[in-house]
């Protein structure tokens, strides 16, 4: 028998019941420890946390971001306006509604990190609500103006554009323009070579040694804020301001490891992939340090195919220098490559032979060795046609030399 109307109105009253947001037994204040401050603009929660200086996160003490060296900050910033010292550095990561960015993207947590005397603080800002961003942005800017510059992982394409974006619609100036070292760029250098990712999740587990215990997916972070603004119920929050948490302790812990193995290199301790990473971080500036990285590298076992990567590299630096039998020497170390036939190295011989030494039948065997290596290793029709190409047009060379030399044999 189908249920009455009044029984229906029971079980609609029973649905509404279960899914009306309930109150938390907990204050959010109380849940994340922390307090309502007021600004100018309005009021927000705040969670502040210190660290002794001596910290570790994993096995790296924080200690070594606040003696960083200006020259080393300078050079991973590769940017002017160089901070007094470490000290001077905010350390910055947001979450945010959303990853696309826009307008729509709200930054409703912003946890920044800074050196105060023995101690490392964590602050945290919070929007309880979408209303209380005018207060955010009012306390951000007085932080900001406090440090000289920001370190952030992928903050010059994320965190950075998007507080801007939020302060441009506040009908606000954007405080965060000044120095800027962001540690995305040096991780890849340093370590794309031996991760599988550079993600800081994955830098801070293989190199800091640090891992997160149930740590909250960043994927997750947005959906939990919303569920927060839905029912009002702060249950999901502690785990987001934990990760965020940990994110800038990486960031100041990433700092010291990165900035002390820029001003002991070359060392052999870092290992061979971050031995050429730092390589290339001090090309530009310290070519002879540069040098010695990439020599240390090598002797350490460099792995396949970055090994012929750098050969490649210190090749192409002897070329510009005219020291032609170093270049070759490289080359043909490169081209000894136990997998992957890569073609730069064989034309590179080749040619030298060709327009250097002005060897032809020694050009045009390097290049019968590079079509026979090509097409067992299944090379491309291109580069297979590149290279008949240049046999084709070295015979047709050789034929015209043994034609001319004939020719001016005495009668």
């Amino acid at each position: 028998m189908a249920p009455d109307l009044t029984e229906l109105t029971r079980i609609i009253r029973r649905i509404e019941a279960k899914s009306r947001p309930r109150p938390s037994a907990r204050s959010l204040e109380a849940l994340l420890e922390g307090t309502v401050e007021e600004t100018e603009r309005g009021r927000l929660l705040v969670v502040r946390r210190r660290f002794a200086v001596d910290h570790r996160h994993g096995a790296q003490p924080l200690l070594a971001a606040r003696e960083a060296a200006p020259a080393a900050l300078a050079l991973l910033s590769r940017a002017g306006g160089v901070p007094a010292d470490g000290r001077r550095l905010l350390y910055l990561d947001t979450e945010t509604t959303g990853l696309a960015g826009g307008t729509g993207t709200y930054a409703f947590l912003v946890g920044v990190g800074f050196f105060d005397g023995d101690a490392f603080e964590v602050r945290q800002f919070f929007m309880r609500d979408l209303d209380e961003e005018p207060a955010l942005l009012t306390a951000l800017e007085t932080m900001f103006r406090q440090f000289d510059g920001f370190v952030t992982y992928n903050g010059s394409g994320f965190d950075l554009p998007l507080l801007e974006t939020r302060f441009v619609l506040g009908r606000r100036r954007f405080p965060g323009e000044g120095f800027h070292v962001d540690l995305l760029g040096p991780a890849r250098r340093l370590w794309s070579a031996r991760l599988d990712d550079c993600r800081l999740g994955t830098v801070e587990r293989i190199i800091l040694r640090f891992i997160r215990e149930n740590d909250l997916p960043g994927a997750l972070i947005p959906t939990v804020y919303f569920e927060y603004l839905r029912r009002k119920r702060p249950e999901g929050l502690p785990r987001v301001f934990d990760h965020n948490r940990h994110d800038i302790l990486s960031l100041a812990a990433l700092t010291g490891w990165v900035a002390d193995a820029v001003v002991r290199a070359p060392v052999p301790d870092v290992g061979a992939e971050a031995l050429a990473g730092l390589g290339r971080l001090l090309e530009a500036t310290e070519p002879a340090r540069s040098l010695a990285c990439y020599r240390m590298a090598l002797d350490a076992g460099l792995p396949t195919p970055f090994r012929e990567r750098l050969l490649l590299r210190l090749a192409h630096g002897e070329k510009r220098r005219a020291r032609w039998d170093e270049a070759r020497e490289l080359w043909e170390a490169a081209a000894r490559a136990p997998r992957d036939f890569d073609p730069r190295p064989w034309e590179e011989i080749a040619k030298l032979h060709e327009h250097r030494r002005r060897d032809l039948t020694a050009a045009r065997m390097v290049v019968e060795q590079a079509l026979d290596l090509a097409r067992r290793h299944r090379a491309s029709e291109r580069v297979l046609a590149a290279f008949e190409h240049r046999r084709e047009r070295l015979a047709r060379r050789l034929e015209r030399s043994v034609s001319l030399s004939g020719a001016r044999q005495p009668a």
